[in-house]
């Protein structure tokens, strides 16, 4: 079985503005034990009420335009992802700030 650990990491405030914090998926147990998922950023929604969460693209340039490929994608529904952001924001709101999630 696998068991994921969310890890934030709290900015100290030389970050881009509204970046609360970054976020990595730690794995342990089956296939991918002992590696992490980086690229999740926790950030202030610009409306003030709450966070959002940014999850891992690689930024390319087409014609002078800047785009991004989002490398964590849903297969079936977007409520797969809808969930993992509402676990890291769980843990981000905790008192420790990291958590355990199965």
């Amino acid at each position: 079985m696998t068991t994921i650990t969310i890890q934030i990491l709290k900015t100290n405030g030389h970050s881009a503005p509204g970046k609360l914090a970054d976020a990595e998926i730690h794995f342990t147990g089956g296939e991918l034990d002992g590696l992490k998922l980086v690229g999740f950023a926790v950030w202030q929604r610009r409306d003030g009420r709450g966070e959002n969460v940014s999850f891992p693209a690689r930024h390319f340039t087409v014609d002078g335009d800047r785009r991004s490929f989002s490398l964590l994608r849903w297969i079936a529904t977007r409520e797969a992802q809808d969930r993992l952001e509402a676990a890291v924001l769980r843990v981000y709101n905790s008192p420790n700030g990291n958590g355990t999630k199965p």
